[in-house]
């Protein structure tokens, strides 16, 4: 069996938010727009929304996006709106801490 991922879905309250987040703030290009279902383009994995509730755990999970340049894209996003933490670094590793509008984490990293 060979398994892949296609696709990471978040269940959301406010589709109209996070469609705006994903789209124009994170900049992903829109694979599907359908009622309830929404789904963006975001290198091999897409990422979707769909209209729902969820319990998130204790450690929810992230999404991690690669970037080159973690300080320069770290601006441009800001610059769109997003809410980012500070940089860190170590070893040659840069990554930066964010949430969506609904509090899920996502991180800006370099780390292939």
């Amino acid at each position: 069996m060979d398994l892949s991922i296609k696709r990471i879905i978040i269940f959301t309250r406010d589709m109209p938010t996070l469609t705006r987040f994903y789209r124009e703030v994170l900049g992903l290009k829109e694979k599907s727009n359908e009622p309830g279902w929404k789904e963006f383009h975001a290198g091999a994995c897409c990422v979707a929304l769909h209209n729902g509730t969820s319990e998130v755990g204790r450690r929810p999970p992230k999404l991690v996006f690669f970037s080159a340049d973690v300080a320069a894209t770290r601006e441009a996003l800001m610059k769109r709106g997003a809410k980012l933490g500070k940089i860190k670094s170590k070893d040659g590793l840069d990554l930066c801490e964010g949430k969506d509008p609904d509090g899920n984490p996502f991180q800006i990293s370099n780390r292939t």
